[in-house]
């Protein structure tokens, strides 16, 4: 009960602040736009495909991708705009309307953990969820109104707090657009999708308008029947120093899915490489928002606030071991939730002289609450709810302080020391009254940042910190199992990592932004909350280490060239005789790009992504093939404001895996005790989509 005075008191507290100190704007200009912040929508007008020139960031793996870029890449779901995040992989092991599987830096993220993702301030991961601690679903975002991606790596940085260890991304969304889009796409396999947005002129702000539907069956033997709706409201005005911005959404999806299978049937001929073994699997969810940001440039600083509220509900049914479970009935269950999420941020920036001496100094306060009623795991035939396997109602309120101070000691040599303090707190109410309790943990995180230069239009950085991510309230808690009701011990609720990094930015080679960074990791626990087995499996403390190599060209008037490259390792610290890799950790990724633009009517864009084998178990006996993709946009501008766009996904048609997995299932007519085998879900064939788009 202490912690939810408190949490509320918080609350409180910061609205009065903020509102107080927003009724005392002073008239100073706006913050400059050069330099992103990570943290923050911007308004500015972006022009050009990248902020990371030398002088705009505090790591090598920091930058920024502008408006510029995204609209010129196909996307074939809407959450690969993260893969403009050097280095990261989204894929989907299930239906489209489910959240994407994410990798980077040595991490199978799952749905996102350890990798934060935001929307205009709000958080996009869920704790405690259904599915998967950290559930990530992007598929709600509408691609064509983000106006830039700046995104991070490594636990370096002290706004950035829970699952954040190894980076996170802050997606902006435009106030205004400069014309309304009407667009309208056909594409193979039953897909279409038509969007419609507009800005309008109401009192002293602009009002933003968003509609899309789509539809998708996919080249699923059982037809995916995928529909979105998504819709966006957003009202901003600039009222002096001083910009607000109001937005609600809302979004709807329903799908049937082909989950991952395994290998042996494939070969054995009793389903085909896009069928399915239970063609019951697949789900539906909706979420609702309402955000309100406001930032206020001061005489010596800045100002700024966040609030939201979010409202999610998820069903899910799956279906991944078949009958090794039950062999009358099968092994599908369900996993559901209905979620309602409280939060705010605020910060305040003090820009000063000491001692000669330019400073920023920066505090700032971040709370939020999940509750969650109820979540649960239940068994399931035919996509019905059969049984009830766990039931919880569950109370999870985080806040967290940090400060940062920023200070340039010589033309050459600036610092940026950082720490931040969370405190979480778990209330859950189980329907396994052993489930049921309390528990609290708090975590320091220090941070530390030197950036050295530029010379010769080369700058150098040293950056390293502690960090954390959570685990699933109901593990925090747990005293059995929820399956077979067997003795568990609780899970820690916050688990510590630690950073470091070496890196350099450079701008020597005219019209080239390289970077280069050396980068490693610790995880004292790669605790998880498993959503399909209804139970939390700890697991060792792991050492991830790499080197990652970014390049951003522009080679001709017309033609703009990136390359990127990561290599990562992964293995579990300590010995054990189970082995020491790290099931999943991907090793090798790379991506090449060409962007044409305005070369008369012509424009394109070509896509190249490669990520390499992965070790399915630990001692590396069993691992999963590479994985190579290329994706071709063609498009021709019939008028002023309309364009035709003709896109390519997986164009060389390679027959690949989007995920892998190894382990033990049963079909009718095996073993009792089933088989071990790899189990995986393909690329989608080569597929086309031809898209009209207007402006008015």
């Amino acid at each position: 009960m202490r912690e939810r005075i408190a949490a509320s008191t918080c609350f409180a507290t910061l609205c009065l602040i903020a509102g107080a100190a927003f009724g005392q704007a002073a008239s100073a200009d706006p913050a400059s736009p050069e330099v992103a912040d990570p943290g923050q929508a911007q308004r500015v007008e972006v022009r050009g495909n990248y902020l990371n020139a030398v002088g705009t960031s505090d790591a090598a793996s920091e930058g920024t991708v502008t408006a510029a870029l995204i609209e010129s890449r196909p996307t074939l779901r809407p959450a690969e705009v993260l893969e403009f995040v050097p280095g990261v992989i989204v894929t989907q092991h299930s239906g489209d309307g489910k959240a994407n599987q994410y990798f980077l830096r040595g991490f199978n993220l799952d749905h996102g953990t350890d990798f934060a993702t935001f929307v205009d301030g709000m958080p996009v991961n869920m704790p405690t969820h259904a599915h998967g601690h950290g559930y990530s679903d992007l598929n709600w975002l509408i691609p064509e109104l983000v106006s830039r991606i700046a995104y991070r790596k490594g636990p370096y940085f002290a706004d950035e707090g829970d699952f954040s260890s190894a980076g996170a991304a802050h997606i902006a969304l435009f106030d205004t657009l400069p014309r309304g889009i009407a667009s309208a796409s056909l594409g193979g396999n039953g897909y279409d999708r038509v969007l419609l947005a507009r800005s309008l002129g109401v009192g002293a702000g602009g009002l933003l308008g968003a509609v899309e539907v789509a539809h998708n069956d996919g080249p699923w033997d059982d037809p995916e029947k995928f529909h979105r709706f998504n819709s966006v409201v957003r009202y901003s005005v600039d009222d002096g120093a001083t910009h607000h911005a109001l937005t609600g959404m809302a979004y709807a999806a329903s799908w049937h899915s082909t989950d991952q299978i395994p290998l042996r049937a494939v070969q054995a001929g009793r389903v085909g490489r896009f069928g399915a073994l239970d063609p019951t699997d697949g789900g539906k969810t909706s979420r609702a928002s309402l955000s309100y940001d406001v930032g206020n440039a001061l005489e010596d600083g800045e100002l700024r606030f966040n609030a939201y509220a979010i409202e999610s509900r998820l069903a899910l049914f799956s279906d991944f071991t078949y009958f090794l479970d039950d062999p009358a009935h099968g092994d599908q269950f369900e996993q559901a939730e209905h979620r309602r999420v409280l939060g705010l941020a605020a910060s305040r920036r003090w820009d000063s002289t000491a001692s000669g001496l330019d400073m920023t100094t920066t505090l700032g306060v971040q709370a939020r609450q999940d509750r969650l009623d109820p979540v649960g795991l239940y068994g399931a035939v035919g996509g019905v709810r059969a049984t009830t396997v766990q039931e919880s109602r569950v109370r999870q309120t985080s806040v967290a302080v940090h400060a940062e101070n920023a200070a340039r000691w010589t033309p050459w040599l600036r610092s940026v020391a950082g720490v931040r303090v969370d405190r979480d707190a778990f209330d859950v109410s189980s329907s396994l009254a052993a489930n049921s309790g309390r528990r609290t943990a708090s975590i320091a995180s220090p941070k530390l940042s030197l950036i050295l230069g530029p010379w010769g239009r080369t700058e150098f950085f040293v950056n390293a910190g502690t960090g954390f991510h959570s685990n699933d309230a109901r593990g925090t808690t747990e005293a059995v199992t929820p399956k077979d009701g067997l003795p568990a011990d609780p899970v820690k609720p916050l688990v510590r990592s630690r950073g470091a990094e070496l890196g350099l930015r450079t701008q020597a080679v005219p019209d080239l932004q390289s970077a280069v960074a050396l980068w490693a990791l610790r995880l004292d626990s790669e605790l998880v909350f498993s959503g399909d087995a209804g139970a939390t499996e700890p697991s060792r403390a792991s050492l991830r280490k790499g080197v990652e190599w970014n390049n951003h060209y522009v080679a001709a008037r017309h033609l703009l060239l990136d390359a990127d490259l990561s290599f990562s390792q992964a293995r579990y610290t300590g010995h054990d005789a189970s082995g020491s890799s790290i099931p999943g950790s991907i090793e090798a990724v790379a991506s090449f790009g060409a962007t044409l633009k305005d070369w008369g009517s012509w424009f394109g864009q070509f896509q190249f992504r490669y990520f390499g084998p992965r070790p399915l178990v630990e001692d590396d006996s069993v691992t999963s093939k590479a994985t190579s993709l290329a994706y071709l946009r063609a498009g021709y501008k019939l008028a002023e404001g309309t364009r035709l766009t003709f896109d390519v996904f997986n164009l060389f048609d390679r027959k690949a895996s989007d995920i892998d997995y190894a382990y033990a299932s049963r079909l009718q007519g095996e073993p009792a005790d089933g088989v071990n085998d790899i189990h995986f879900h393909p690329v989608e064939p080569r597929s086309f989509r031809v898209t009209l788009t207007t402006a008015f």
